[in-house]
């Protein structure tokens, strides 16, 4: 079935997000995705005289292989995709599948050691070719957010094609006032976490790399990091659920890690490697479609009024220092029915209770990007 949603979506990925040019090479990474998708993306790449490379995943064979995966095997598999990614100038990648757990019971050995292995393949990627990642609406997003199967694909297609260049000027003007900025204070129900982000860069993302979009993101100086952060949008990461994340900070470090799942596979995660129990990113969320958490961090992430300070590895283009082989993005939402909270740089209140305080941020307030 011909869907005319598809062809915009594909024709905003090749023409806004990515940019594609005639010549180019496009890998098309299709996880649990409709043919019919597939197609449109395949034709609209070619529309501009690009070259699609399709792979197409199943969420049942993508456990299969991860459960027994061994070494010598993931060396093989890492070198033919590396081989493969560094021929590509462009990357779209849409990610689906009927069971968002289907990797639980996948240990968080072998989880760690895919990413290990994968590792190359993906700052290969994240930083020789444009790219865009995608989830795909599925009766099982739908039903973590609430939602009917077709009340969820109509905000589904409604937030991917938000015409993105609505985003800029707040945008430009938050990550200037970040770039400015020494002292962050964060302040909520459960929380009070303070950190410099001085001299590092902020990075104001609008439609390139992910859909939905709609964040401006830094990172803490590596050790500035003290105090408490209660989330309270509920997270899975390598497959399994997480609600009620509390991390305690000391000079950078998590030091206390306490949720309402499984507590053990959460310190676990966060003691994998030396650099998981530091921050590798803080940003700040404001796409107006996304009010509500569903599970999914490329939407959650960007939900309007909320922030995100994830563990793990930071971005090269906000290098503070950390490495790990996890980053984990946690969102803590600050609108009022969420408990509120506020946000100041060098003792200034930049926003409350979800919405910009400061005039030239008022732009990326709900109310102006949907007027």
């Amino acid at each position: 079935m011909n869907d005319p949603r598809f062809a915009l979506l594909a024709k905003n990925l090749v023409k806004f997000s990515t940019e594609l040019k005639a010549g180019e090479s496009a890998l098309l990474d299709m996880f649990d995705v409709p043919d019919e998708m597939t197609v449109a993306l395949i034709r609209a790449v070619r529309d501009v005289g690009a070259n699609p490379v399709v792979q197409i995943h199943h969420g049942r064979v993508s456990r299969e292989m991860a459960l027994n995966a061994q070494e010598a095997g993931l060396d093989i598999i890492a070198g033919v995709q590396l081989a493969q990614m560094k021929k590509m100038d462009a990357y779209i990648a849409f990610r689906g599948g009927s069971n968002i757990t289907e990797m639980a019971d996948v240990s968080a050995e072998k989880m760690r050691l895919i990413s290990k292995k994968m590792k190359a393949v993906l700052d290969h990627r994240v930083k020789k070719t444009k790219w865009c990642v995608l989830r795909w609406p599925s009766p099982s997003m739908a039903q973590l957010a609430g939602m009917s199967t077709e009340a969820f694909e109509d905000f589904y297609f409604r937030v991917c094609t938000l015409d993105y260049a609505r985003l800029v000027p707040g945008m430009k003007a938050l990550s200037e006032l970040m770039m400015k900025t020494d002292k962050v204070h964060i302040k909520g129900p459960g929380t009070d976490l303070q950190f410099s982000i001085k001299g590092i860069k902020a990075i104001p993302c609008g439609g390139r790399h992910n859909i939905p979009d709609g964040e401006v993101f830094t990172a803490p100086v590596r050790n500035s990091v003290q105090g408490v952060v209660q989330y309270n949008a509920p997270t899975i990461y390598q497959g399994s659920a997480f609600d009620n994340i509390r991390l305690e900070f000391k000079d950078g470090k998590v030091v206390k890690a306490t949720c309402s799942g499984d507590e053990k596979k959460l310190n676990a995660i966060l003691t994998s490697d030396a650099g998981a129990s530091y921050i590798g990113e803080f940003a700040i969320g404001f796409n107006p479609h996304v009010l509500h958490p569903m599970r999914d961090i490329l939407f959650d992430e960007k939900i309007a009024g909320s922030f995100h300070f994830t563990p793990g590895q930071c971005y090269e283009d906000t290098e503070n220092g950390n490495r790990s082989q996890v980053h984990w993005d946690m969102v803590c939402i600050q609108r009022p029915e969420y408990g509120g909270g506020e946000i100041y740089f060098d003792g200034k209140l930049v926003r409350k209770d979800g919405l910009f305080v400061p005039k030239p941020l008022h732009a990326l307030n709900p109310d102006r990007l949907l007027a």
